[in-house]
């Protein structure tokens, strides 16, 4: 794992941490979770295409 993906997938857990407790219960964040997760990781290489990372 390179330092552009861990830094990438340390600042969309940051900000789902912040977020979290506004969810509800532990059911409806972890499908959240689970959700941004699969996001992240589909929208990542098109950022690094875009970026020239």
């Amino acid at each position: 794992m390179d330092i552009t993906v861990l830094g990438f997938y340390a600042l969309v857990c940051g900000v789902l941490s912040v977020a979290a407790p506004r969810f509800g219960t532990a059911f409806v964040r972890f499908g959240l979770g689970a959700a941004i997760g699969v996001l992240a990781a589909l929208i990542l290489p098109s950022l690094r295409s875009i970026l020239g990372l």
